[in-house]
């Protein structure tokens, strides 16, 4: 089983232990009931109070489920650190040989007297919080799912796996990328021969991780849009005059997540161009279904 099973597993076990099972859940698992009406009657039947007890419910479940994902990442912090917040330190990382980047080598030091110790804390928190969004997440839609109908349960099932996929990309992309070229382009960087490059190492894991979560974040674009489109504020033809603009806020944005040399600026503002270009097809694919979904309630 999984990691995410197994923590799916252990929340519904003291779910179990915690509260009893309420009868709005019994009648809709009632044998010989529509589930799609059952779970409506349901949720008719439910007063603000209840709506309040269950969300109070899934954002505690997901909590939980936060805290078991940390107290794993407690188990794996010697390698977390080691492999993947110190590779792009050493000469040795995978992408300098991909990228063919020649070395140079930097030190890093704890200039505070608590540095590496939240350095330390802060990193198993940031893991434990990633592993166990997912968890989260399903119990955030275990809540919403009864109030939807069946198109909207396919479409954010949909938009969920859609910017879960972009915002791995995103963070690959920034790790892979963005991190090895800033890296090198800043331990090299001298004013004098007389300074030597001595990073801290609560700014290096900072910096790492506002490189890899940025572009994370960045690659949201086609989501964002998506949802603009289904509101109507994003059309395809408003999105193809912008293409200028989005030209400037993609140059903009990778001058603001890199070092300031031309082809890391191009490496980054080139897939923020290809993601824009791809959100215009995502807009023109849900104009024309929220055109075919009111033609259809006009015949």
């Amino acid at each position: 089983m999984s990691l995410f099973g197994r923590l799916i597993s252990s929340i519904s076990s003291a779910e179990r232990l915690l509260r009893p099972v309420s009868a709005a859940v019994q009648s809709a698992s009632a044998p010989g009931s529509d589930s799609s009406d059952s779970d409506r009657e349901g949720l008719a039947e439910m007063g603000f109070l209840d709506h309040l007890e269950d969300l109070r419910w899934a954002l505690i479940k997901g909590a939980i489920g936060m805290v078991v994902a940390t107290i794993v990442a407690v188990f794996f912090r010697e390698w977390i650190i080691e492999e993947i917040l110190l590779g792009p330190k050493k000469a040795d990382f995978f992408m300098y040989r991909i990228l063919g980047i020649e070395t140079t080598p930097f030190v890093l030091q704890n200039r505070s007297v608590t540095g590496q110790f939240f350095a330390d804390v802060g990193t198993v928190i940031a893991v434990g919080i990633i592993m166990g969004s997912p968890v989260f997440v399903y119990f955030m839609w275990r809540f919403i799912e009864p109030g939807l109908y069946p198109g909207e349960k396919k479409g954010l099932r949909f938009s969920a796996v859609f910017a879960t996929l972009f915002f791995m990309l995103g963070i690959s992309f920034g790790y892979c990328i963005i991190t090895p070229l800033a890296l090198q382009f800043f331990a090299g960087y001298q004013i004098s021969p007389e300074i030597s490059n001595e990073f801290d190492i609560s700014k290096y894991f900072g910096m790492i991780t506002f490189w890899s979560f940025g572009v994370g974040i960045l690659f949201e674009l086609p989501v964002v849009i998506y949802f603009l489109a289904k509101l109507g504020i994003a059309t395809p033809d408003g999105l193809r005059k912008g293409r200028k603009y989005a030209l400037i806020g993609g140059l903009t944005l990778a001058a603001f997540f890199t070092p300031p040399d031309p082809v890391s600026q191009v490496l980054v503002a080139t897939p923020l161009l290809l993601l824009y270009e791809g959100s215009i097809w995502i807009a023109v694919v849900v104009e024309r279904n929220r055109k075919r979904a009111f033609e259809k309630a006009m015949e």
